[in-house]
């Protein structure tokens, strides 16, 4: 077609072509006229071997500069950036123009090609199967996840096998702890079933404070602690890019769900259990070869846990790590062991368990002196009835209402009522919660009555909670006399009265 340049591809058809045809005929085939056969046998070179070098159309902005002040700043500090250079350049010369700036960017990326510092190398690396497992842990406050309204503060413990992709997830209330990482390792080692030949933990406080305790916990196991070098992302990168399709894959299912508030913290693992559920489902193949290579499981886990002993003050409670923990006024005097757990703590007595609380941390930001307080109304409600001015002034008032509800309700009879009365009004109102187990119910009652701009009575809400008065029935016994007895011993033996 006249205008049009021929390409390589035509002209080695042609050369091939003429070799058993005419040059009519080749050319025809090749996609162009005789004459052009003609000038290719005249001079057999192809097309692209004609093409002269395209020169600079216009004279180079950056000759005046490059050799002598770009070059050897490029070499002085081969990490300036482009825009750090033309920020120089345009403070030592004003005709420096800013529009140079993809000009200079190329010129520099050009040069680090050629000139430039030798930069790191990433090895890509196989990963037999069962021969390493990976665990790190990541922030999960971009999902914005809610408890009953309140949100939470949270991390992901993120458990993969490098071969098969496997993964095990566990919500962690707390910081990157050693009990956060013993927990959650030994939870995704008895779900795998088995234990790979390797361990990488990319967690750097607890593997760096308590090295003991973390090689105590891999040699259980049979596994081998390896780390990254520090600060070299991409050596991370079995476990840090699974990071970011995990938390993409929670924020699609929480858009699909509606809302990203569930009804307590079992629920939002259930929630999170069956989403990694589902992505393991699709590497089950792949876990099944890797299994066969798993070393077996010990008989029994190792500790996942830290142990504290603790004393039970007059408060009816202990002081354990900045913040203050209620238990039952019968523990008092009593020394507690106490097994510190990422999100609860189990106290026992001797060797018996006694009760187990959630685990409190001290609030973020708080002024030097302050603790945090986890406060359950039915340790010490029995007090606060012989008690009921200690409310008004308690530390942990603010902790001691078990929902809002009643905070609400604090707040409407302190500024509708004398201190006395609001104190008395409102112990009274939790231990009717306590005594009889309706703390759903009454709270919301009392958010019905402050809704209607009223005040709780609170003898009408004890009429309407406690049970009616009913009346016992009278039954009448009625005993047979012995002698009725000697008769049954006298039947043979299977008989049955008719």
């Amino acid at each position: 077609m006249p205008g049009t340049h021929i390409t390589d591809q035509q002209a080695k058809l042609y050369m091939n072509l003429k070799r058993t045809r005419s040059r009519q005929t080749a050319a025809a085939k090749a996609g162009f006229s005789v004459s052009t056969g003609a000038r290719i046998n005249a001079d057999p070179r192809l097309p692209s071997q004609k093409q002269t070098p395209r020169g600079r159309r216009r004279p180079d902005p950056l000759l005046p500069y490059w050799d002598s002040e770009i070059v050897p700043m490029l070499k002085a500090a081969p990490g300036l950036r482009p825009i750090t250079v033309l920020g120089e350049m345009q403070r030592r010369h004003s005709a420096f123009s800013a529009e140079l700036r993809r000009t200079l960017e190329r010129r520099i990326r050009l040069w680090q090609a050629l000139n430039g510092p030798a930069r790191d190398v990433i090895f890509r690396q196989e990963h037999p199967p069962g021969q390493q497992g990976l665990s790190d842990f990541t922030d999960a406050s971009a999902l914005g996840i809610s408890i009953a309204g309140v949100p939470l503060e949270h991390r992901l413990y993120h458990f993969r096998l490098a071969f098969s992709g496997w993964q095990h997830v566990r919500v962690v209330l707390g910081g990157e702890s050693f009990v956060a990482l013993a927990e959650g390792l030994q939870n995704a080692l008895w779900a795998l079933g088995g234990a790979p030949a390797a361990f990488r933990n990319l967690e750097r406080e607890a593997a760096a404070d308590l090295t003991h305790r973390y090689e105590q916990l891999c040699a259980h196991y049979g596994m081998t602690p390896t780390r990254n070098n520090l600060g070299v992302a991409h050596e991370n990168g079995s476990i840090e890019g699974p990071h970011a399709h995990l938390k993409s894959a929670l924020q699609q299912a929480i858009l699909l769900r509606g809302s990203g508030d569930f009804t307590d913290l079992e629920d939002y693992r259930r929630f999170v259990d069956e989403r990694v559920g589902r992505a393991n489902a699709a590497r089950r193949k792949a876990l099944e070869v890797e299994r066969e290579h798993l070393k077996k499981l010990p008989p029994r886990r190792t500790d996942d846990h830290e142990e504290e002993l603790v004393t039970v003050t007059r408060s009816s409670g202990f002081l354990l790590r900045h913040v203050f923990y209620t238990v039952p006024s019968r523990l008092i005097g009593h020394r507690l062991r106490v097994r510190i757990y990422d999100d609860r703590l189990e106290c026992l007595l001797g060797a018996t368990l006694v009760l187990t609380l959630p685990r409190g941390r001290r609030p973020s930001g708080a002024q030097h002196g302050r603790i945090g307080h986890v406060v359950d109304y039915h340790h010490v409600i029995h007090a606060l009835r012989r008690k009921p001015m200690a409310l008004l002034n308690l530390v942990y008032r603010d902790q001691l209402f078990p929902r809002a509800a009643f905070r609400r309700t604090w707040e409407a009879l302190i500024a509708a009522q004398s201190p006395r009365k609001a104190c008395r009004v409102m112990v009274g109102l939790l231990a009717l919660a306590h005594d009889r187990a309706c703390e759903a119910e009454l709270a919301a009652a009392l958010d019905t009555i402050l809704d209607g701009s009223d005040m709780p009575d609170l003898t009408i809400l004890q009429q309407r909670f406690m049970p009616s008065c009913t009346t016992v029935p009278v039954v009448t016994v009625s005993l047979p006399a012995a002698i009725a007895y000697d008769a049954l011993l006298g039947m043979p033996q299977g008989w049955v009265q008719p």
